[in-house]
């Protein structure tokens, strides 16, 4: 299993809008190609003004596949250029993580 580990960091005030832009326009659109996120995260302690999804995928050829027909989807590109507009974002991280042997995800 791999993990694509997504944390967003959003303008101070913005998250709300943020999350709500991306609830209108970009959720069908991505759950359409991805299935539902692990876990879809809203940070109350730490850095905040961040949200955090994380997606779950069999391989990384899995990943490529799935996030490629996204890419391609034209209501995820209103998304992306809506979000853009909005300039509700300042940051972006990306983690690919895979559990430990120890420790396996059950899905």
């Amino acid at each position: 299993m791999l993990l694509d580990v997504r944390t967003y960091t959003c303008r101070p005030g913005r998250l709300k809008p943020q999350l709500e832009l991306y609830e209108q326009y970009g959720l069908k659109a991505q759950t359409r190609h991805l299935g539902q996120p692990f876990a879809f995260l809203i940070t109350e302690t730490g850095p905040i003004n961040t949200y955090i999804h994380i997606w779950a995928y069999e391989n990384a050829g899995d990943r490529e596949t799935r996030r490629a027909a996204m890419q391609a989807d034209p209501e995820w590109q209103d998304y992306l250029r809506r979000s853009a507009e909005a300039g509700n974002l300042v940051a972006q991280e990306n983690r690919l993580m895979t559990p430990a042997s120890f420790a396996p995800i059950k899905r």
